[in-house]
């Protein structure tokens, strides 16, 4: 159904946001991350002890080239 708009000011949109005015039948953001975490990482608490005596990621990366995210709906 078609609408009138008025003025419309945008501040700012995440890399993965989408911004849409008017008629749409699908919006699909996109967004792909990798993320690598150490022992300790991640911890959700009040109080958090963590002891790592010896604690090493792994971040090499062989195949340079993961899941691609194109063509996905």
């Amino acid at each position: 159904m078609p609408a009138f708009v008025g003025a419309v000011q945008v501040v700012n949109i995440a890399s993965s946001g989408v911004f849409n005015i008017g008629d749409v039948f699908q919006i699909h953001p996109i967004s792909s991350t990798k993320v690598f975490a150490g022992a300790g990482s991640f911890n959700t608490a009040d109080q958090v002890k963590v002891i790592n005596e010896l604690s090493s990621t792994n971040t090499f990366d062989a195949d340079v080239i993961d899941q691609g995210i194109g063509f996905t709906l």
